[in-house]
């Protein structure tokens, strides 16, 4: 499973690979090889710094920060995300002070940018340089970009000189209600789904083969259901033939869209192709637990049971599962799309199939169940077929 920040932000950032923004990589290179250089020299007794060349590092590793490396597409990324985020909750926010979010998000990120290479740098010279230039450096970026982003929305919405009255009044009364569990809903809903994010990006960053993921994540969300088990007594789980039917109706449409782009047959994971027998039965049922069972759960309680709602009203847990706008509709889908990568136009249409499973009745356990059973149709389909590209 593609991550969704992640490709959320590879879209946005082509926005920000013009040649205009080009003619800034090089200057601002310049100044995050600074950044890092005075970062890492209270750390290690000896730092190699070739500012012409921008070599960074120590006698054992040292690493060259390309223009490409200099953070800006970081600051494009928090500049897009701020903008969405101000716009879609607009009616929270007291203005012009929210706009006072857009500078302390692009400096924080510029800054945490210069960390992650003298972490980097850290990290090879302890002797790991392997780690370093592999997951290390291509998930450090959107590990901290994602906690930026994560830290931004803990801010705006605990700030009360950014957000208008009516909504610290809310805040207030949810704070001093009976249960701690009530303090926060959208906790319930979401940390399932962002364990299985966070698990699989740490794990990459720390150097576990991408086959080897689930092994983190499902653990991870799996805990966190089981945590906020109570919070889900509440939910309608039950469903009928409409959920499954729909789950057929979109496994078709899957696999003649990715018929349509990847036609020919995979290999087998080299790591489970490499693998014994045993490993390779308890990868594979792992993996099917997996996507038939907390995959769909921890899913639409994150895009169906609280996006959806959450793009209508702040106290987005007070409405039925039966409401619902348009734009709301549409964007939720398109979010959940854009967690399937290549495949968004499907994945965008499954999300609008789940959510109308969903809002018939408004029984989660319809969504569910559409999305379980696409889920082990393509599990199916990827062990008799071998397209085993629809696992990653």
């Amino acid at each position: 499973m593609m991550l969704l920040i992640r490709r959320f932000e590879e879209r946005v950032a082509a926005c920000f690979a013009g040649n205009y923004v080009r003619l800034l990589w090089e200057p601002t290179a310049g100044v995050t090889f600074v950044l890092a250089k005075y970062i890492l020299t209270p750390l290690v007794p000896s730092v190699i710094a070739d500012p012409a060349a921008r070599i960074l590092g120590t006698p054992r590793f040292d690493v060259e920060i390309a223009p490409e490396c200099s953070g800006l597409e970081g600051v494009g990324l928090i500049l897009a995300f701020s903008l969405c985020l101000l716009w879609l909750f607009r009616g929270e926010f007291r203005f012009p002070r929210a706009f006072l979010l857009i500078p302390i998000g692009v400096v924080a990120v510029f800054l945490l940018n210069a960390v992650r290479i003298a972490a980097l740098i850290l990290i090879g010279n302890a002797g790991a340089p392997q780690i370093a230039l592999g997951g290390f450096h291509s998930q450090a970026g959107w590990i901290l970009f994602n906690a930026v982003a994560l830290g931004y929305c803990a801010i705006a919405t605990r700030i009360a000189w950014l957000r208008k009255p009516e909504f610290q009044q809310a805040e207030r009364t949810t704070a001093h209600g009976e249960a701690d569990s009530e303090a926060n809903p959208a906790a319930a809903y979401l940390l399932p789904f962002l364990a299985i994010l966070a698990a699989g990006m740490l794990g990459t960053a720390v150097g576990i083969h991408t086959d080897w993921l689930y092994l983190v994540r499902v653990p991870a969300a799996a805990v966190a259901l089981l945590y906020f088990r109570p919070r889900y007594v509440s939910l309608d789980w039950r469903c009928t033939w409409l959920g499954p039917l729909i789950g057929i109706a979109i496994f078709v449409l899957w696999i003649v869209c990715d018929a349509l782009q990847h036609p020919l047959a995979d290999t087998t994971p080299t790591p489970l192709a490499s693998s014994s027998i045993t490993i390779r039965i308890g990868w594979i049922a792992l993996r099917i637990a997996s996507a038939v069972l907390i995959v769909p759960i921890a899913e639409e309680l994150a895009f169906r049971g609280f996006l959806l709602r959450r793009l209508i009203s702040a106290d987005f847990d007070s409405l039925p599962l039966t409401r619902f706008t348009w734009p709301a509709l549409l964007i939720s889908s398109l979010a959940f799309g854009l967690l399937h990568g290549r495949l968004w136009l499907p994945g965008t249409l499954a999300g609008l199939a789940y959510a109308l499973a969903l809002l018939r009745r408004g029984r989660i356990g319809e969504a569910v169940a559409a999305h379980a059973t696409t889920n082990a149709l393509l599990a199916t389909f990827v062990l008799t077929k071998h397209q085993w590209h629809l696992w990653q």
